[in-house]
Formats: structure tokens, sequence, C-alpha cells
């Protein structure tokens, strides 16, 4: 337990400039979601029975955690080590989310699932991963190792290894340190590549200068002031 702590402390040193010294990361939410994380979690996992008994005060806890920190971790919710919540406020993670090593988790992100069933419904996020502040990761997907997720990106696909994904829907812009070319096949699942609103903001745009070639056209005719061919007794001297 105390060489756990010891790693969690390493890690926030490590990933956060503002972390001074211990007294200060004790007051971290994030912090102290994940240490009554491992509590509830061992509550939720214990085998003797009743096991309902455990899993009720498992969810007290995680409840009561939530009350505290503003960050909402389910007891089933399976977390690797030096996992890293910075700020925390408004995190969700679904009880049969998994989340490996070396993840860095950034305000209001969701780790949601899509399905009422009683099945793995949640995403599954590899190694080294960074999940920018408000991203929302729902279903029973995978996000690959070495893998960094925009802020505010919505992302319901199976995400490869070493890729950057942004917009709503995500789609991937970088992947292997190389950008990627909007109409590339470069994922192993399909995912969107365009995003929907780039076509309706180009139809927007060619109706804008439509309209502004009519009001042009429509300026010059009812404006013959305007045409210095025109003699005009009412304003011209000559």
């Amino acid at each position: 337990m105390f060489s756990r702590l010891r790693e969690d402390f390493q890690t926030i040193f490590h990933r956060d400039p503002a972390a001074r010294n211990v007294w200060v990361i004790l007051t971290y939410p994030g912090w102290q979601a994940l240490v009554m994380h491992r509590m509830a979690h061992m509550l939720w996992n214990m085998p003797m029975p009743p096991r309902e008994f455990w899993k009720y005060l498992a969810r007290c806890l995680s409840q009561f955690s939530r009350f505290l920190t503003g960050i909402e971790i389910h007891p089933g919710a399976k977390i690797g080590r030096r996992f890293f919540i910075d700020h925390g406020a408004g995190v969700v993670i679904g009880e049969t989310a998994e989340i490996g090593d070396d993840v860095l988790m950034y305000h209001e992100v969701t780790l949601g699932g899509t399905s009422l069933e009683k099945i793995k419904r949640h995403p599954t996020i590899g190694n080294n991963v960074l999940i920018g502040m408000g991203a929302k990761i729902v279903g029973a997907i995978t996000i690959g190792d070495n893998c960094k997720i925009g802020a505010n990106a919505v992302v319901n696909k199976d995400i490869p290894d070493n890729c950057t994904v942004v917009g709503i829907p995500g789609r991937i812009v970088a992947r292997n340190g190389r950008k990627v070319v909007s109409d590339a096949i470069v994922m192993d699942n399909t995912i969107n590549k365009v995003d929907p609103q780039d076509e309706v903001i180009r139809e927007l745009r060619q109706r804008v200068e439509l309209l502004e070639q009519q009001i042009e056209k429509l300026e010059q005719h009812t404006h013959p002031f305007d045409d210095p061919d025109v003699f005009h007794p009412e304003t011209d001297s000559r």
C-alpha cells in the first residue's frame, strides 16, 4: 500500500508542476478519489459472503467519494498504476471501464456506456493515454496505447495505438507521429474521417457569397446616382 502511495506521489510530481510538496497533493481531489476507489474496488470484489453487503458498502464509499471530490468512479471499474486525474471535477467512470497504466485524465471526462444490458458496456483505455478535458468516450470500445484524445472530443469507435483524435465525432488527425490525410484509410476500424459539420459550413459559405452577389446587383439598380455617366439635374451643377 505504501509503495503504491509513493508511486502516486511521484506520478503527480512528474505530471503536475503545481504540486510543490506532499501536503499539497493530499488536497488533490483526483488523488483522494483514487485512494477511495481502491478501497471501494476491494469491497466490490470481496469473495466472502454476504457479497451483496460488501457491494453495498462499496457503493456507499464511492458515493461519499463523489460527494467529497466531485469525481464518480464506479467500484467495479478497473484502474491501472500511475493513474492521475488532474483537477477532476465532473469526471465519470462507469462500472465496466478498464484503464491501463500511466493514464492522464483531465476534468469533465466521461467513460460512459451505451447499452442497458449487463455486459461489458464501457471503454477500455490502453497504457500511456492522455484524455483531454471534456472528452466523452462511450461504448465498449478500445483506445489503443499512447493515444491522445483532444478536449471535448466524442469517441464511439475503436482507436488504434499511437493516434491523436479530435472533433465531434472523433476522427484521427495523426498516427505514429505523422499527420493523417482526411481521405486516406488509416484506421483499423472505420470511424468518421470527415466532420459532418464541415459540409454544412461549406454550403452556408456558398449561400452567403451568392447572397452578397445578389445584393451588389440590387444596389447597382436601385442607386443610379452612383453612375458617373448619368446626369442628375437635382444634384449635378453641370
